[in-house]
């Protein structure tokens, strides 16, 4: 399995704001001349947002779903200083430093759940997932899916891991299943478990899960509020993860009953 190597480059565009995106994300471009979303470390979520979304989007991928290149994304001070809306210039000022972008997929559209189909498999490989890594957003509300070129992608995972929102109590979520899945936007779909299963975990061994972690940048997991250190928070999340895939029947038998 191939090694994971996350690119970083530095904004040099700041070309507009997506504002149907809670955190409002923005298409900028980079000095590799790519166009891509950037999510903000200063948005309301804040780096965690930016954990959930890395770790997230590199799952995904490991499991063989379709997910824009994800980059680390260097910010100066400059775009702040000159952005006239004072929103977005809040944004870009908290924002300095290392954030995160996707490539930008141009003419992706929504995924619509009325119009487009998903193959059993990758829709129950979504669906299962989302159930491991408790992604509460991914609804016939808000899908987080693009149809781009004839094939469905899946992106913004960043309201995964809720439980990294109050580290006191994170032990709790350990051997709780996910009874959201009912609401997922591709349950109906998701009629291929076992071979989701079986993908799932082929893909997602120790070394791959501990290789994913590692990836998250110390920065992003500093914070002299808590009182947990970054490296027991980096080992929480692996934990978190070898507990999901440990009662991953449960969560299938979950979602077949919701579905």
């Amino acid at each position: 399995m191939n090694k994971i190597d996350i690119r970083t480059a530095n904004v040099v565009q700041y070309i507009s704001p997506l504002r149907e995106g809670g955190s409002m994300p923005a298409i900028i471009k980079a000095d590799d001349d790519f166009l891509y979303v950037l999510k903000f470390r200063g948005a309301g979520q804040g780096k965690r947002a930016l954990i959930a979304e890395l770790i997230g989007g590199e799952l995904a991928r490991a499991i063989g779903l379709n997910v824009p290149e994800l980059i680390f994304l260097n910010l100066d001070d400059s775009f702040a200083k000159t952005e006239p809306d004072e929103e977005i210039q809040d944004l870009l000022k908290f924002s300095v430093g290392l954030n995160l972008g996707l490539h930008f997929l141009s003419s992706a559209i929504t995924y619509d759940p009325l119009v487009n189909k998903v193959d059993a498999l990758t829709a129950s490989k979504i669906v299962l997932l989302d159930s491991l890594i408790s992604n509460i957003d991914r609804t016939a509300k808000n899908t987080n899916l693009l149809q781009w070129r004839n094939e469905t992608w899946v992106i913004d995972n960043g309201a995964s891991f809720y439980f990294h929102h109050n580290w006191d109590t994170w032990e709790n979520h350990l051997t709780r299943t996910f009874p959201l899945i009912k609401d997922h936007v591709l349950l109906k779909q998701a009629t291929d478990f076992d071979g989701a299963k079986k993908s799932i975990q082929n893909a997602l061994t120790t070394n791959k899960i501990h290789e994913i972690i590692h990836l998250i940048p110390l920065d992003w997991l500093e914070d002299d509020t808590e009182k947990m250190s970054p490296e027991e928070r980096r080992m929480a999340y692996v934990n978190y993860l070898e507990g999901k895939l440990a009662m991953i029947d449960s969560l299938i038998k979950e979602a077949k009953d919701a579905r």
